[in-house]
């Protein structure tokens, strides 16, 4: 039977025949519209899973040195959001419409990270979990957990030097190394379980990126500035991004270590993973898990 199926499909495709619709009956396309529909069609759930799942296998196989490279680097540049939405504040006239545009400056060091392929620690929330997910082990667990940590500590190191770099003056203005200040303030006032609660969404929102980025083609810029500007605007907390407003602020003696690791970001981290693991990521594996097990 389906010998048969598949040879009638490639007699249609031989003479320009459409395929019958099950649904709605014959499409009444030629071939070349048919090919057409096919390139138009966003993948099916399970090719983003896959795409995703190689890409975190292709994480997770890389060298330490080479992802603790790649995290610091990432690191620094998450600083340049806070150093995009200072710019912007500094800039614009005080009004409403004030914090809404200046937000859109968080996507800035977003945008270096994911199009420059560099390592984040809330990235990899999802893609070193996929695969995990579709075969765990106890080595897969491992390797996953290396990953993360090696990412992790890159990062938040890399957003200490943005930070010691904004004390010493480094952006050669007074003025913007103010507005850098008076930005990370904004992370001021909140208590463990409000910072762990507000890194839910900003967890979630990141992993929703990365599984829409390879269905996006042209389109990636836009979506990420999108996502990203949402997480600004509903002051959510990023573990990256909070820990270089986290370390400034300590380096400038506002808080204390232990407010800053413990106070902010450890919460966030905890609320990030839960949103972009536990919520996201293994939500997204367990609607094709029957499907790619098959």
């Amino acid at each position: 039977m389906a010998t048969g199926s598949s040879d009638h499909r490639g007699h249609q495709a031989r003479t320009g025949e459409a395929p019958p619709d099950s649904e709605e009956g014959a499409t009444h396309l030629s071939h070349d519209e048919e090919i057409d529909v096919e390139e138009r069609r966003a993948p099916p759930a399970k090719i983003v899973h896959e795409a995703i799942r190689r890409q975190g296998l292709e994480e997770l196989k890389r060298p330490a040195l080479s992802l603790l490279w790649s995290g610091l680097a990432a690191g620094v540049a998450m600083g340049m959001s806070i150093l995009a939405e200072a710019i912007l504040t500094l800039n614009l006239p005080e009004g409403p419409a004030r914090p809404i545009i200046a937000s859109f400056g968080y996507a800035f060091g977003f945008l270096i990270v994911i199009m420059g392929r560099l390592q984040l620690f809330t990235e990899s929330t999802v893609t070193a979990v996929l695969p995990l997910a579709t075969q765990p082990s106890w080595p897969s667990f491992g390797r996953t957990a290396r990953l993360w940590a090696l990412v992790l500590v890159a990062n938040l190191a890399g957003t200490f030097a943005f930070a010691l770099f904004t004390l010493a003056g480094g952006f050669g203005s007074p003025e913007i190394g103010g507005a850098i200040s008076a930005v990370s303030r904004g992370i001021l006032g909140h208590g463990f379980g409000h910072v762990l609660l507000s890194g839910i969404p900003s967890g979630f929102l990141i992993a929703a990126l990365v599984w829409i980025l390879p269905s996006a083609s042209g389109e990636r810029v836009l979506i990420i500035a999108l996502l990203t500007w949402l997480i600004a605007l509903g002051d959510f907390a990023h573990v990256v991004v909070g820990s270089a407003e986290a370390w400034l602020l300590m380096l400038e003696g506002t808080m204390s270590p232990l407010d800053a690791v413990g106070g902010y970001i450890l919460p966030a981290f905890i609320g990030n993973v839960i949103g972009g693991t536990a919520l996201f990521a293994l939500l997204a594996h367990a609607q094709v898990v029957r499907e790619i097990h098959h």
